[in-house]
């Protein structure tokens, strides 16, 4: 259900999630013997808005085009009414858009907020198809702001950073969406849903951890994925690769890049008790880049040697960022993940190798570190980049971060909160998830109390977002549905792996600390010859 889009943004590929929950629970149809009125309800604003304007139209469904640099489509959507709500907060200028789907036959009596990607605060079309076709009545904000890549809101004619805007992308929004797409599904459907669930992936997964972190009433359910938390630290943090490159004076083609990754792949696939394409716990693997120096690689028809400096560089970014002294910042690119992610160059038409960065931290450090969207991101020297770091933290932690490990009001609400991350994710490493999650454990008394209400399922050998469709899938709003409505605690989480050979594999993602092994009989592409263990120390 993933879609790794590519952009070419300052030469590089953007991936990025357009979210699609498959919500295959059982549906609570509704039916009523005359569709609802697709008319424009009146409602109460939110505290602290103002409703600017209120409309209704009728959408015959159909296959639905995501709109923006994300794209995507969904066939078969049923008839759908389609409410606009503009919000405003006086005095601040902004102009924040929800949408409310509702299908106008067989709702099946849920609600469902749906988040963004990258800097796109919302869905863009798609997920609220895909809920609409599943039976859900479904909501997004843009948040006032624009799309994936647009940061034109960011800073104001005296290049400061537009605050209003900046906390309506960081959580006001997302909230504001809840309130009033309920209070549009009560006034259309002429009673309220009997569950509310978030779904995200990525920036939506941060929003998902945002709402049970300040607005624990919102839903009784969040699936939130491959989530940006830790927002001040890891969007700098994914600089580094590029920090690396320049410093080190070092590119290595992709080719090369992926030489890299490949052999740590087939030397750490043996660690889970099986060589099946599949590396279960990449937390064991330790290889060492420096077994590729003098290696062969073909790239595009020229034979290539790696060097002791190619190895030298990706040694450094997978370690990840450090200060001068030695100190780690963050987690590196996870091995296994694919470097070009993050670690890509591009050639000049004289011939001249320069680094090509991701556009979402190159355009946080631009915009709302530096503020100058001309700042010469190769410039940046390791002792900048330490500074950087320390400024984003100091910064936006309080307005961004998302890592409050206090979910006492969300378990207190009976909320229910379902993960899963990658662990080759090559934009957000897994590792800032697992370290919230260890928090919340030593805050609300350990793995077992937290389990009651908030689980966490590493994805092996699956990217960012992967679980959505090209590097595999997962029924994760399934799981939670069940959880949230019938009490089944989700133990595994079934899902469907692709592995190093392209093969599709069953496997039951395990909940967080445990791992996957193999049995030591059956067949390593089905489920049941693996089971989940607590890992092996190391």
């Amino acid at each position: 259900m993933k879609r790794v889009l590519t952009v070419l943004a300052a030469g590089v590929p953007l991936a990025a999630a357009v979210y699609l929950p498959t919500a295959s629970a059982e549906p609570q149809t509704t039916s009523t013997a005359r569709p609802p009125a697709c008319v424009a309800p009146s409602l109460k604003a939110p505290s602290g808005t103002r409703v600017e304007s209120v409309t209704a139209v009728r959408q015959d469904g159909g296959t639905i085009k995501g709109t923006g640099i994300l794209g995507g489509e969904v066939t078969g959507v049923p008839a759908f009414c389609e409410v606009t709500v503009t919000l405003t907060h006086p005095g601040e200028g902004d102009h924040a858009k929800v949408q409310t789907w509702l299908p106008l036959q067989k709702w099946n009596g849920r609600f469902q907020g749906t988040g963004g990607s990258a800097y796109l605060a919302g869905d863009n079309g798609v997920g609220l198809a895909t809920a609409v076709k599943n039976g859900y009545a479904a909501s997004t904000t843009d948040a006032g702001v624009g799309d994936a890549l647009d940061t034109s809101w960011v800073l104001d004619s005296n290049r400061q950073v537009n605050t209003a805007l900046l906390k309506n992308f960081a959580t006001r929004s997302q909230h504001e969406a809840a309130v009033v797409g309920k209070g549009v599904v009560n006034a259309v459907y002429g009673k309220r849903a009997a569950y509310s669930y978030f779904t995200g992936c990525s920036t939506g997964g941060r929003q998902g951890y945002a709402e049970a972190q300040k607005y624990p009433g919102d839903y009784d359910g969040i699936l939130a994925d491959a989530p940006a938390i830790n927002w001040d630290e890891f969007e700098v943090a994914t600089l580094w690769p590029q920090v690396v490159l320049n410093n080190e004076k070092t590119h290595p083609t992709d080719c090369e890049l992926d030489a890299f990754t490949n052999a740590a792949v087939k030397a750490c696939d043996k660690l889970d008790g099986i060589t099946d394409g599949v590396v279960n716990d990449s937390s064991r693997c330790d290889f060492d880049p420096r077994r590729l120096i003098g290696t062969k690689v073909v790239c595009q028809g020229k034979e290539l040697t790696i060097t002791a400096a190619d190895a030298a560089v990706v040694r450094k970014i997978w370690d990840g960022p450090s200060t001068t002294s030695g100190k780690k910042l963050w987690a590196g690119v996870p091995i296994g993940a694919d470097l070009k992610g993050l670690a890509q160059s591009v050639t000049d038409a004289d011939g001249t190798v320069k680094g090509a960065p991701f556009p979402v931290p190159a355009l946080w450090v631009q915009l709302f570190l530096k503020k100058d969207p001309s700042f010469d991101l190769t410039k940046i020297t390791y002792s900048d980049f330490t500074k950087l770091f320390r400024q984003s933290q100091a910064e936006y932690d309080k307005v961004i971060g998302t890592d409050d490990p206090n979910l006492s009001a969300f378990r207190k609400s009976g909320g229910k909160l379902l993960t899963w991350h990658g662990q080759a994710d090559q934009f957000i490493p897994a590792h800032g998830t697992v370290q919230y999650r260890q928090k919340v454990d030593r805050e609300l008394g350990g793995t077992k109390k937290v389990d009651n209400f908030y689980r966490l399922f590493l994805a092996p050998d699956t990217n960012h977002c992967g679980l959505n469709g090209i590097d595999g899938s997962a029924d994760g709003l399934a799981a939670l549905t069940a959880w949230v409505e019938h009490g089944k605690a989700p133990r595994t989480l079934p899902a469907t792996l692709i592995n190093a050979s392209g093969d599709k594999v069953e496997r039951d993602l395990c909940a967080y600390p445990t791992v996957s092994r193999y049995k030591g009989h059956g067949d390593p592409s089905v489920a049941s010859s693996f089971r989940c263990v607590l890992p092996s120390r190391h």
